[in-house]
């Protein structure tokens, strides 16, 4: 996934400056403590930084000019001297159930093994279906689509926008809607990464950035920066751009589900930050109790 990625700011780049096919640009494949490490849960062992640490070391040291990465992989807050400079367009931003015979959620047989390494998704699982049995399941696409041949699982959740980069459509499983499963924060959204004071690949990076996504962004980590949220939060967000209005959901759930806190705004999204922060506020109010027992 993060080659994929990675080729597409390539290419666009390439497209928007055509003089850079000359100098060429070479891509750097870094394997993250969070690709190495497979058999423990992200929360056990580091959280997001886990996918960032090695590919900052290397941006901040010169070995690299810009990183790519996953947004929802982003702490919210970044190393001193680094910057997320642009978002490009949003991928669709929903989870994905996926099954053999593309069940529904509501549609599972009570006591259906549900395997995730999501913190939210689990919790939400359970919040919506606390019949469901979970398992810590881990990987890549095919390795996750492997274990449900082998019966690890009859079911797991993958996000729509990388089955959609990696071009696999083609696999059996039902979308779920923000309003019966929301999403991680950024999730869909790739972040391109700059030295601060690199102005050159500043001015090259911006042009491919995105305005409504990066509104969405903003309102989003805005949030989960309030919230405090790491992988040992259950946390979801997403900002929708319904004309010239922005709707931001935000959600906080129990990690076993019992309890679930929601809460959204809409507004024009010309300070999509405050927005984000201001909802936070409202949830934390709420929520207090839940994230002070996951703390």
């Amino acid at each position: 996934m993060a080659l994929v990625q990675a080729n597409d700011v390539r290419d666009r780049l390439l497209a928007r400056f055509p003089d850079l096919v000359d100098r060429g640009i070479a891509i750097d494949v870094i394997k993250t403590s969070g690709d190495r490490i497979q058999d423990r849960n992200l929360a056990e062992i580091g959280g997001k930084g886990l996918f960032t640490k090695e590919i900052e070391e290397a941006l901040l040291d010169g070995r690299i000019d810009l990183a790519v990465h996953s947004m929802k992989d982003m702490p919210t807050v970044l190393p001193p001297g680094l910057a997320l400079v642009a978002a490009l367009p949003r991928e669709d931003a929903r989870d994905v159930l996926v099954t053999p015979e593309g069940t529904t959620l509501s549609a599972l047989p009570e006591g259906t093994v549900v395997g995730t390494s999501s913190l939210r998704r689990r919790a939400q699982l359970l919040h919506r279906r606390p019949d469901l049995r979970i398992v810590d399941f881990r990987g890549n696409v095919d390795t996750r689509l492997g274990k449900l041949r082998d019966g690890v699982a009859a079911a797991t959740i993958l996000a729509r926008a990388g089955l959609n980069r990696l071009g696999r459509a083609d696999v059996a499983g039902a979308t779920l809607t923000p309003e019966e499963f929301l999403p991680a924060v950024a999730q869909g959204i790739v972040t391109i990464e700059c030295r601060d004071g690199d102005d050159d690949t500043i001015s090259l990076v911006a042009a491919l950035g995105d305005g409504d996504t990066q509104r969405s962004a903003d309102a989003e980590r805005a949030l989960l920066f309030v919230l405090d949220g790491s992988c040992r939060t259950p946390i979801a967000g997403y900002a929708l751009h319904e004309g010239d209005t922005l709707w931001l959901r935000g959600m906080v759930v129990a990690p076993d589900g019992a309890q679930a806190i929601t809460g959204e705004r809409r507004g024009d999204g010309v300070d999509a930050a405050a927005m984000g922060a201001d909802l936070g506020h409202e949830l934390l109010a709420s929520a207090g109790s839940i994230l002070e027992a996951i703390r």
